[in-house]
Order: structure tokens, then sequence, then C-alpha cells
């Protein structure tokens, strides 16, 4: 599995996709090579995908540190912990300055199981700015 055969299947689904979603795929060079994978109609929160030897990590970034309300900031992590189990696929992390929503799979996932988690993966980057967009500036 490598973000080629990734990219691939997911610019030929089309109108077939079991999710419903159409996807365009941009591999981004550089020292690990990472997809970037754009749910149509949700450009602007793209899921940033790599394969590992022991998995596939899907990547979206939410806001920036400076983004945050800071007066506000331990009751936006309460938030993130309590909403962290009910958010199906997904969790919350933090990369340098930025906060994104990840989720994992083994490197053995079928393309629907792909499909699938970058999909879920998408609804909840929109759920998570919805729910959380009062503690942002």
């Amino acid at each position: 599995m490598n973000i080629h055969t990734i990219a691939n299947h997911l610019n030929e689904l089309g109108d077939n996709s079991h999710t419903g979603f159409q996807f365009d795929c941009y591999p981004i060079n550089g020292d690990v090579e990472v997809l970037q994978v754009n749910v149509v109609g949700r450009e602007e929160i793209p899921v940033f995908v790599s394969v590992t030897d022991n998995q596939i990590l899907c990547i979206s970034y939410l806001w920036g540190e400076d983004e945050v309300n800071q007066q506000r900031r331990a009751e936006m992590f309460e938030t993130m912990l309590e909403l962290n189990i009910p958010m199906p696929l997904s969790s919350f992390a933090k990369i340098d300055d930025k906060y994104v929503v990840y989720g994992a799979l083994s490197v053995h996932s079928s393309m629907q199981e792909i499909e699938q988690e970058l999909s879920v993966l998408s609804d909840n980057c929109l759920e998570v700015i919805d729910e959380l967009v009062d503690y942002l500036n």
C-alpha cells in the first residue's frame, strides 16, 4: 500500500464511491510521501495521508494556537476530551502549533475502508469546528 495506489483509486471513483463523496488527490513531494486528499465541496479542510510500514495515517488541520482564545483554552481542552470518544474513527492531537483531527488504519485496510476513514474524518472536522468555534478568536 502506498499513497499513489490510494490516489489512483480515489481519483477514479467519481460518482461510484461507497460514501457518496468525490475525491481529488494530489501527491506532495518531500522527505515523507504525503497525499493531499480533498473531499469535493470541502476543499478548505483537506486530509493529508501518509503510509508507513505499520499504518496509514490521515490528518486534517483545524486551526493554529494563535487562533485560540487563550482565556478559554482550558475549556477548549476539556471539550476536546469529552468529544474524543464519541467522535468515530478520529482523535485530537497537536502538531507543532496546529490542532488536528486524525485517524489511523492498518496498511492492510481495503480501499473501501480507507474511503470510509477519509469521509468520516472530513465529517468529524466539520462537527468539531461547529462545536469548538466559540473557543477561537
